[in-house]
Protein backbone atom coordinates (compact mmCIF):
# COMPACT_ATOMS: atom_id res chain seq x y z
CA UNK A 1 0.00 0.00 0.00
CA UNK A 2 1.22 3.48 -0.86
CA UNK A 3 1.10 6.29 1.66
CA UNK A 4 0.22 8.80 -1.07
CA UNK A 5 -0.92 8.31 -4.65
CA UNK A 6 -0.82 11.41 -6.85
CA UNK A 7 -2.92 11.49 -10.00
CA UNK A 8 -1.36 13.83 -12.57
CA UNK A 9 2.31 14.66 -13.16
CA UNK A 10 2.11 18.34 -14.14
CA UNK A 11 3.47 21.05 -11.82
CA UNK A 12 0.96 20.41 -9.00
CA UNK A 13 1.25 16.64 -9.12
CA UNK A 14 5.01 16.36 -9.49
CA UNK A 15 5.50 18.94 -6.74
CA UNK A 16 3.16 16.99 -4.43
CA UNK A 17 4.97 13.74 -5.21
CA UNK A 18 8.36 15.38 -4.65
CA UNK A 19 7.40 16.63 -1.19
CA UNK A 20 5.73 13.32 -0.26
CA UNK A 21 8.68 11.16 -1.29
CA UNK A 22 11.24 13.52 0.25
CA UNK A 23 9.30 13.19 3.53
CA UNK A 24 9.85 9.43 3.37
CA UNK A 25 6.33 8.53 2.29
CA UNK A 26 5.83 5.65 -0.13
CA UNK A 27 4.64 7.63 -3.13
CA UNK A 28 3.11 6.70 -6.48
CA UNK A 29 2.68 9.22 -9.30
CA UNK A 30 0.23 8.30 -12.07
CA UNK A 31 0.97 10.13 -15.31
CA UNK A 32 -1.46 10.14 -18.25
CA UNK A 33 0.83 12.47 -20.24
CA UNK A 34 -1.98 15.02 -20.67
CA UNK A 35 -0.56 18.01 -18.80
CA UNK A 36 -1.53 21.30 -20.44
CA UNK A 37 1.89 22.54 -19.30
CA UNK A 38 3.41 20.44 -22.09
CA UNK A 39 2.12 23.12 -24.50
CA UNK A 40 3.60 26.05 -22.55
CA UNK A 41 6.54 28.40 -22.89
CA UNK A 42 7.43 29.53 -19.36
CA UNK A 43 9.15 32.81 -18.45
CA UNK A 44 7.23 33.64 -15.28
CA UNK A 45 8.25 30.78 -12.97
CA UNK A 46 10.32 31.92 -9.99
CA UNK A 47 13.85 30.53 -10.08
CA UNK A 48 13.69 29.58 -13.76
CA UNK A 49 14.82 32.11 -16.36
CA UNK A 50 12.88 30.42 -19.13
CA UNK A 51 11.95 26.89 -20.11
CA UNK A 52 9.59 24.87 -22.18
CA UNK A 53 6.59 23.27 -20.58
CA UNK A 54 7.76 19.76 -21.53
CA UNK A 55 11.14 20.41 -19.87
CA UNK A 56 9.45 21.79 -16.73
CA UNK A 57 7.21 18.70 -16.47
CA UNK A 58 10.10 16.29 -17.12
CA UNK A 59 12.26 18.03 -14.51
CA UNK A 60 9.47 17.83 -11.93
CA UNK A 61 9.01 14.11 -12.51
CA UNK A 62 12.76 13.52 -12.29
CA UNK A 63 12.93 15.46 -9.00
CA UNK A 64 10.13 13.33 -7.57
CA UNK A 65 11.87 10.12 -8.74
CA UNK A 66 15.13 11.27 -7.11
CA UNK A 67 13.48 10.87 -3.70
CA UNK A 68 11.86 7.52 -4.50
CA UNK A 69 8.55 8.31 -6.17
CA UNK A 70 7.38 5.43 -8.33
CA UNK A 71 5.91 6.62 -11.64
CA UNK A 72 3.38 4.66 -13.68
CA UNK A 73 2.27 5.88 -17.09
CA UNK A 74 -1.47 5.34 -16.98
CA UNK A 75 -4.78 7.15 -16.83
CA UNK A 76 -6.82 6.96 -13.62
CA UNK A 77 -10.42 5.93 -14.23
CA UNK A 78 -11.93 5.90 -10.74
CA UNK A 79 -11.26 6.50 -7.05
CA UNK A 80 -13.08 5.03 -4.04
CA UNK A 81 -12.56 5.05 -0.29
CA UNK A 82 -12.86 1.39 0.70
CA UNK A 83 -12.48 1.78 4.46
CA UNK A 84 -8.85 0.62 4.45
CA UNK A 85 -7.72 3.62 2.43
CA UNK A 86 -8.33 4.76 -1.10
CA UNK A 87 -8.38 2.57 -4.20
CA UNK A 88 -7.40 4.10 -7.53
CA UNK A 89 -8.54 2.29 -10.63
CA UNK A 90 -6.53 2.93 -13.78
CA UNK A 91 -5.96 1.58 -17.26
CA UNK A 92 -2.89 -0.23 -15.81
CA UNK A 93 -4.79 -1.82 -12.91
CA UNK A 94 -5.69 -0.93 -9.34
CA UNK A 95 -3.53 0.79 -6.73
CA UNK A 96 -4.19 1.10 -3.00
CA UNK A 97 -3.12 4.11 -0.94
CA UNK A 98 -3.77 5.73 2.41
CA UNK A 99 -4.37 9.06 0.64
CA UNK A 100 -4.85 10.25 -2.94
CA UNK A 101 -4.13 13.70 -4.33
CA UNK A 102 -5.90 14.67 -7.55
CA UNK A 103 -3.66 16.99 -9.59
CA UNK A 104 -5.42 16.54 -12.90
CA UNK A 105 -5.14 20.08 -14.20
CA UNK A 106 -8.06 21.02 -16.41
CA UNK A 107 -9.89 17.75 -15.81
CA UNK A 108 -12.25 16.98 -12.95
CA UNK A 109 -14.21 14.25 -14.76
CA UNK A 110 -12.70 11.24 -12.96
CA UNK A 111 -13.24 12.93 -9.60
CA UNK A 112 -16.84 13.75 -10.45
CA UNK A 113 -17.48 10.23 -11.73
CA UNK A 114 -16.03 8.92 -8.44
CA UNK A 115 -18.56 10.85 -6.32
CA UNK A 116 -16.22 13.67 -5.37
CA UNK A 117 -18.01 17.00 -5.22
CA UNK A 118 -17.22 19.46 -7.98
CA UNK A 119 -18.24 23.05 -8.57
CA UNK A 120 -18.15 25.64 -11.31
CA UNK A 121 -14.65 26.75 -12.28
CA UNK A 122 -13.54 30.38 -12.16
CA UNK A 123 -10.60 30.25 -14.60
CA UNK A 124 -11.34 30.90 -18.28
CA UNK A 125 -12.41 27.76 -20.17
CA UNK A 126 -12.43 25.57 -17.02
CA UNK A 127 -16.01 24.46 -16.51
CA UNK A 128 -15.64 22.33 -13.35
CA UNK A 129 -13.16 22.00 -10.50
CA UNK A 130 -13.02 19.76 -7.46
CA UNK A 131 -14.58 21.35 -4.40
CA UNK A 132 -11.91 21.44 -1.69
CA UNK A 133 -11.34 23.05 1.66
CA UNK A 134 -8.44 25.42 2.22
CA UNK A 135 -6.26 22.40 3.09
CA UNK A 136 -7.09 20.54 -0.14
CA UNK A 137 -9.50 17.99 1.37
CA UNK A 138 -12.48 16.85 -0.67
CA UNK A 139 -15.78 15.39 0.56
CA UNK A 140 -14.33 11.86 0.39
CA UNK A 141 -12.09 10.74 3.25
CA UNK A 142 -8.48 10.34 2.14
CA UNK A 143 -9.02 12.18 -1.13
CA UNK A 144 -7.42 15.58 -1.69
CA UNK A 145 -6.95 17.85 -4.71
CA UNK A 146 -4.28 20.36 -5.72
CA UNK A 147 -3.63 22.85 -8.48
CA UNK A 148 -5.94 23.89 -11.27
CA UNK A 149 -8.36 20.98 -10.74
CA UNK A 150 -8.82 22.32 -7.18
CA UNK A 151 -9.70 25.81 -8.40
CA UNK A 152 -6.22 27.35 -8.33
CA UNK A 153 -4.87 29.52 -11.14
CA UNK A 154 -3.51 27.73 -14.20
CA UNK A 155 -0.07 29.38 -13.76
CA UNK A 156 2.65 26.78 -13.22
CA UNK A 157 4.22 28.57 -10.25
CA UNK A 158 0.87 28.70 -8.45
CA UNK A 159 -0.11 25.10 -9.15
CA UNK A 160 3.35 23.81 -8.16
CA UNK A 161 3.13 25.69 -4.87
CA UNK A 162 -0.38 24.44 -4.22
CA UNK A 163 0.71 20.85 -4.92
CA UNK A 164 3.48 21.24 -2.32
CA UNK A 165 1.06 22.81 0.16
CA UNK A 166 -1.51 20.03 -0.14
CA UNK A 167 1.21 17.37 0.10
CA UNK A 168 2.48 18.99 3.31
CA UNK A 169 -1.07 18.84 4.69
CA UNK A 170 -1.35 15.13 3.81
CA UNK A 171 2.11 14.38 5.27
CA UNK A 172 1.15 16.27 8.44
CA UNK A 173 -2.02 14.19 8.78
CA UNK A 174 -0.06 10.97 8.29
CA UNK A 175 2.58 12.06 10.82
CA UNK A 176 0.09 13.38 13.39
CA UNK A 177 1.96 16.70 13.59
CA UNK A 178 2.78 19.60 11.30
CA UNK A 179 5.47 18.70 8.77
CA UNK A 180 8.09 21.21 7.65
CA UNK A 181 10.70 20.61 4.94
CA UNK A 182 13.67 22.98 5.10
CA UNK A 183 17.09 22.19 3.70
CA UNK A 184 20.23 24.17 4.50
CA UNK A 185 23.41 24.72 2.54
CA UNK A 186 25.99 22.02 3.08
Amino acid sequence: MYDIIVIGAGPAGASAALFAAKAGKKTLLLDSNQSITKKAWVENHYGVKETTGPDLVDTGIEQAKKFGTEVVDTKATGVTNNGDGVKVESEAGEFQGKHVIFATGLMADVAEKSGITTKEGTEPKIKKVIDVGRDGKTNVKGVWAAGTCAGESVHTIITAGHGASVAINVISELNGERYVDHDILK
